[in-house]
């Protein structure tokens, strides 16, 4: 179900007969056709609940299935919106940012500490993430929100990624990440001690990097 982007921050959807797709509460801002918006909070793949990647608070993020023929259009808050088509791969991106997505994506949610150990931990402090992080693996499409617009930095073997955390937003494909200490220029312009930190990102695949700092 693949969107089309209307602008930097709007995109529409086709929804078909038999076929669902879930999206952010408060997300919708229009649509044509016979269309339906049914609050999910459990149930599903595996359980949205086990799928939606938990904050150490608890919190989760509440979405809604979208069913019927037509086409809905999304946005949310003004944020700039990045569609990401999955070929089988397996998607890493924080609940708060999914806007909306296939419902034939592989739902599920990763414990930080599995990727880089307990650095992996830190780097969830660090970034304000929390321990969990989301997983969408399979083929199809998912708009993730941004401030500021997001480019898209391929990762290839022998040539890792460095991303200061806090403009981390995604990642896919066979992708291992690790936070280390960044004592650079950055440290040297008088930015803040977050930016001491760097996410290193290894392996085959891609990010996702926002032109901000600002959590969502």
């Amino acid at each position: 179900m693949p969107f089309r982007e209307i602008n930097s921050k709007m995109v529409e959807a086709t929804v078909i007969p038999g076929q669902r797709m879930f999206s952010q509460r408060g997300a919708m801002l229009a649509y044509r056709g016979d269309v339906t918006f049914t609050p999910n909070i459990a149930g599903g793949q595996g359980g949205l609940m086990s799928m939606i990647g938990r904050r150490v608070a608890g919190e989760a993020t509440p979405l809604m299935t979208v069913e019927g023929n037509g086409t809905v259009m999304f946005g949310h808050g003004g944020h700039h919106i990045q569609v990401i088509a999955l070929t089988g791969d397996t998607l890493y991106v924080e609940a708060d940012r999914l806007l909306a997505f296939d419902g034939t994506l592989e739902q599920g949610t990763m414990f930080m500490g599995s990727q880089g150990g307990v650095m992996g931990m830190v780097r969830g402090q660090v970034t304000g993430q929390g321990l969990f992080t989301t997983t969408l693996k399979g083929h199809g499409s998912v708009a993730v929100m941004a401030h500021g617009g997001v480019i898209e930095l391929p990762i290839s073997p022998g040539r890792p990624v460095h991303v200061d955390p806090q403009a981390y937003v995604a990642h896919h494909g066979d992708v291992r990440n690790k936070l280390s200490t960044a004592l650079g220029w950055r440290d040297m312009v008088g930015r803040g001690s977050g930016e001491a930190f760097q996410l290193e990102l290894s392996g085959s695949g891609a990010v996702y990097v926002q032109a901000s700092e600002e959590k969502l």
